[in-house]
């Protein structure tokens, strides 16, 4: 990762004492970064953003006073910051957080063990990783997830019904997705045709509890059903299966020829799990050129390997462009395996997924008929 020029200006709001003293620790260990205040509510830290122009918001959910969806909504208007949200995350709160990163927070960070974390250095690396990114996103990267956010439409709600039979799915769409992933995942699902031919799945580089309010998020939004996966359930296609949080997902075929979707918590791939690149490389393993592979705006190098195993394959890989990336890290990265057959602006690709899905299941049906088996 490129170093910036000057250090990255931090402001921390959170409640509470002892945290603000240890983010401010863990954070100004990195010679990159500079802690420039702290706030102890949701007003004084609009105040302080005002008067000291940070690079970098990190900001609890729940504080006195004013929460933080109240002030990124404050500082919408005022002065837009990129924002790291750094809360303890139930799952009452995930609604709130879903609801920031629409307002343009450009990544969630969980606090380990409660409100009062402890063992805050369990997540030192990754905060420091997206405090930097964000810092990289700049005012930039809340516009661009405030213009992605604001131009899905709602869609129709024209869901397809579940047949009696389970249908097997013969095309696959895998999706990867990190910083600023909600808002281009929102925009790609909700251009999905109801009666796409292909089944999805999608990693999304977020905490336990918010892939499930993400699922249900893009559910409200699209023609399809999305939903997050369960470890074991057949595939559909027209269904999209959202990789739950902390566990990698893999797709396989049983003994009876049904796809499943297995859940893996293993290491962390890549400094994350779920991780893009088993995903890729599961599917296309099951589903060799009826693959299709679509890298998202994120931090980091996630996916890179797994689009050449869906290259290799003879599947198809889209990759997101610059100008619309929050994050053009892993976009970049699969750019320079040499693998990615279409570099698309964000309001693009979910139009291309839909087309190839077609092309890739009549060219299939034609391959069937002569008596030739994928």
């Amino acid at each position: 990762m490129k170093k910036l020029s000057k250090k990255i200006r931090v402001l921390i709001a959170d409640d509470s004492a002892l945290m603000r003293k240890l983010l401010r620790e863990i954070l100004s260990r990195d010679p990159e970064i500079e802690v420039i205040g702290v706030a102890r509510d949701g007003l004084e830290a609009v105040k302080e953003v005002l008067s000291k122009s940070p690079d970098v918001l990190v900001l609890d959910i729940e504080m006195p006073k004013m929460n933080g969806l109240e002030v990124l909504k404050k500082l919408s208007k005022l002065k837009p910051t990129p924002t790291v949200v750094f809360s303890a995350f139930t799952k009452e709160d995930t609604q709130l957080t879903i609801s920031a990163l629409n307002l343009g927070a450009i990544d969630v960070v969980s606090k380990p063990g409660g409100p009062i974390s402890l063992d805050i250095s369990e997540v030192a690396d990754e905060l420091v990783r997206k405090v930097k990114a964000a810092a990289r996103a700049g005012a930039g990267g809340i516009s661009k997830i405030m213009n992605i956010a604001g131009a899905v439409q709602v869609a129709r709600k024209v869901k397809r019904m579940p047949t009696k039979a389970v249908e097997v799915p013969k095309i696959a769409v895998a999706i990867a997705a990190s910083t600023g992933g909600p808002s281009a995942l929102a925009n790609v699902v909700s251009k999905l045709s109801a009666d796409i031919p292909a089944a999805i799945f999608i990693v999304q580089h977020m905490p336990p509890y918010f892939t499930k309010r993400l699922a249900e998020h893009l559910d409200s939004i699209s023609n399809i059903h999305v939903k997050e996966a369960s470890d074991g359930e057949p595939v559909r296609s027209g269904v999209a299966y959202v990789a739950p949080g902390d566990y990698h997902m893999l797709v396989k075929k049983d003994l009876s020829g049904n796809i499943r979707v297995r859940l893996w918590r293993g290491p962390k791939i890549n400094n994350v799990r779920p991780s893009a690149d088993p995903l890729f490389e599961s599917v296309a393993q099951v589903f060799g050129r009826n693959s299709i592979a679509v890298v998202l705006t994120g931090l980091g190098s996630d996916g890179a390997e797994g689009v050449k195993a869906i290259k290799a394959a003879g599947g198809y890989v889209i990759a997101q462009d610059k100008e619309t990336s929050v994050v053009f890290s892993m976009p970049k990265a699969a750019i320079e395996t040499g693998c990615v057959d279409a570099v698309l602006p964000i309001h693009e690709i979910g139009f291309e997924v839909d087309r190839v899905a077609r092309l890739r299941y009549l060219s299939l049906k034609a391959r069937l008929r002569e008596g030739e088996f994928a």
